[in-house]
């Protein structure tokens, strides 16, 4: 059986393939970054953690040295509210 080359394909179809490649490397980009709205927002959240964690730590303390007091009344009444709405 015999296989006859016919056109450019029967060329070293490697040695093309290296030019391409070559050709693509010379017009790379430059790095480029992209925030998105959500990944801002998630940012500033992160500012009012810091803030939380706060409000938190000086809740922890006075609950260990027993001066946090709890008004009841305030408490069934924001329970009644949220349940009813």
């Amino acid at each position: 059986m015999k296989i006859n080359n016919i056109g450019p394909s029967g060329i070293n179809p490697y040695k093309n393939q290296a030019k391409q490649t070559m050709k693509a490397s010379t017009h790379a980009k430059a790095d480029q970054i992209e925030i998105s709205n959500k990944a801002l927002e998630l940012q500033e959240r992160s500012k009012f953690a810091e803030v939380r964690q706060e409000k938190v730590a000086a809740l922890k303390i006075a609950v260990e040295n027993g001066t946090y007091q709890v008004d009841p009344k305030t408490v069934a009444k924001n329970m009644i509210d949220f349940y009813k709405k």
